[in-house]
């Protein structure tokens, strides 16, 4: 079992990238359902303010950081993290590792036109990479049993579901154990950066913890509100907890 260390209320895993895989990789050897999130900025932000979502996160099997601002405040407070685990670097390392395993692989979010391309383009990349399944992220509430039976149907073992949050944690926090998937992971917007939609930030942006102004550059108007109001909180939150140590 890897270290498991509390910041503002959540839990993570100190783990590596390398640590990472080698947990999933077990989870997929005991065939049982386990669901994965990952934790950054926005993530704590909204669990402060979201207690269910809190709980659904501090649930899960597995819980990586994905964001060098907590890296540093996990630094600050005493709690050092070994790295940051992005969700996209997590996801492209699994659809490798899936193809040279066998694993079956089940896409779920975005528009057709991009779940479709991301088989396709996966498929090429990797050839014996098993799509066992794929749809869009939009259905009516009266079609959500229908996914969700479908998911299990394709006896796939990782899903990876590219849905905004909280929905996606609270999509998998109901149903994961009914889909019976041993892997489930919240992807986020990745979906559109694996094939081309959303450029991802220079490597040197990505480890100066700038990715995401770079992300916010490409789409001022969807993501102002986001990353400079929504998540101003996330320092009045590192602040009450360096005072209570």
């Amino acid at each position: 079992m890897s270290e498991r260390i509390t910041m503002m209320g959540c839990q993570i895993d100190n783990l590596t990238m390398e640590d990472t895989l080698q947990r999933v990789e077990g989870f997929i050897q005991t065939g049982l359902p386990h669901q994965h999130v990952v934790v950054n900025v926005d993530k704590l932000v909204k669990a402060d303010r979201d207690p269910e979502l809190r709980r659904i996160i501090n649930e899960c099997a597995l819980i990586n950081v994905d964001g060098m601002p907590v890296v540093w405040a996990s630094r600050l407070l005493g709690k050092p993290l070994k790295e940051r685990v992005a969700g996209v670097d997590l996801f492209e390392a699994l659809m490798e590792r899936s193809a040279q395993k066998g694993w079956r692989v089940y896409l779920l979010g975005a528009r057709e036109e991009v779940v479709s391309a991301v088989k396709q383009t996966y498929e090429r990349k990797y050839p014996g990479l098993v799509v066992a399944g794929y749809r869009n992220g939009y259905w009516r509430p009266e079609e959500e049993a229908g996914v969700v039976q479908h998911i299990q149907e394709a006896r796939a073992d990782l899903l990876f579901v590219a849905i905004s949050s909280p929905k996606k944690e609270q999509f998998l926090g109901q149903y994961q154990a009914q889909m019976k998937v041993p892997f489930a992971m919240g992807v986020g917007g990745t979906f559109d950066v694996a094939v081309g939609r959303v450029k991802r930030a220079p490597v040197w942006m990505q480890k100066s913890g700038l990715e995401w102004f770079y992300r916010f550059l490409q789409e001022p108007r969807r993501m102002f509100r986001r990353y400079f109001i929504e998540d101003m909180a996330f320092i009045k939150l590192l602040l009450k907890e360096a005072s209570r140590r």
